[in-house]
């Protein structure tokens, strides 16, 4: 009985999105500040070197709680001109291609915390991007490789010297994977589709009782489109579609509002029955959004909701910068 208990311990805390069902990497409400963190393609598809930080707490007030942190890196080899795209309000959205550049670079780090067990990693992506006529067409992949780790001097027992601590006991195991994503861009409206975790691969974790954890692949869908009211005001409807391999389907469904680009919010509903609110603002080229989640299944009873904070550096306005980018 004992090992069934911690058996069933383990493949709960390694649903690293807090959810059922083997849903196993991290939500992101912002998704749409950051979404190379969900679609490799996204690597410098907007002409900007970018550094972006996030962090994100899972049902604050609820113990150890899943938490997760990242910070990300992305750029674009251009050779002539700083901008492939430029969305703000006044520029009537049209595709600048003043430039050859077509290879994105990005990295990111990772450390993602549920309870006792905690996945830290890293992953390097290649993008390649076609421009045709006044759209783009990007292509993505990402090699990643991910540590996780048991706490073992944490974990609590009914009885002392419970056999499955005993002998061949695993704290640490390692795991190679890869991304593979696909992005469409107009001016007016995105679609994006992108695969995780491609090679699931299994990681063992505990004793040698205890079955080997699989990461399943993740599939996602996003698309948006954005409607120009004014000439200061934009609305923007967008669609996050996610679902593992073992079919544990999930989504988001928002309506964002901009002002000139530089404020904007919007509200969200995921399917798990949780309402996002969602705002941000720009300073020059510092961007910082902040969203909260609130459940309203019974677990939003016992918590004080989700909150996650994205702070988001774009450079490249100076197209001197890329003059010695001559490869291209």
């Amino acid at each position: 009985m004992r090992k069934a208990i911690f058996y069933i311990w383990v493949v709960l805390t390694l649903n690293w999105s807090g959810n059922l069902l083997a849903q196993q990497l991290p939500l992101y409400s912002q998704y749409v500040l950051n979404g190379f963190m969900v679609n490799p393609s996204m690597a410098g598809y907007d002409g900007y070197t970018s550094f972006n930080t996030t962090a994100r707490q899972q049902w604050l007030g609820f113990s150890q709680a899943p938490r997760t942190y990242s910070a990300s890196w992305q750029t674009r080899m251009l050779k002539r001109s700083y901008r492939v795209i430029n969305r703000e309000v006044k520029s009537n959205n049209k595709l600048r291609q003043s430039t050859q550049g077509r290879v994105g670079l990005g990295a990111y780090l990772i450390n993602d915390v549920n309870a006792n067990v905690a996945r830290t990693g890293a992953s390097f992506t290649y993008a390649y991007h076609i421009f045709m006529n006044n759209q783009q067409l990007s292509f993505g992949l990402a090699a990643k490789a991910f540590q996780y780790r048991i706490n073992s001097e944490r974990l609590t027992f009914g009885e002392d010297g419970d056999p499955v601590l005993d002998g061949d006991f695993r704290t640490v195991a390692y795991s190679p994977d890869a991304d593979f994503g696909v992005f469409f861009q107009d001016p007016n409206y995105f679609i994006g589709v992108s695969i995780s975790n491609l090679l699931q691969t299994s990681v063992r974790v505990g004793g040698s009782e205890i079955a080997d954890f699989r990461t399943y692949r993740h599939y996602w869908i996003m698309g948006g489109y954005r409607f120009r009211l004014s000439d200061n005001f934009d609305l923007e409807p967008l669609t996050l579609l996610k679902s593992t391999e073992n079919w544990n389907p999930q989504g988001d469904f928002t309506v964002k509002l901009y002002y000139t680009n530089l404020l904007w919010g919007g509200v969200s509903y995921r399917t798990n029955k949780s309402v996002i609110l969602l705002l941000g603002v720009r300073v020059d080229n510092l961007y910082f959004g902040y969203s909260f989640d609130w459940a309203f299944s019974e677990i939003g009873h016992f918590n004080y909701g989700s909150h996650e904070i994205i702070l988001s550096v774009k450079l490249g306005d100076n197209a001197r910068r890329y003059k010695w980018l001559n490869r291209y």
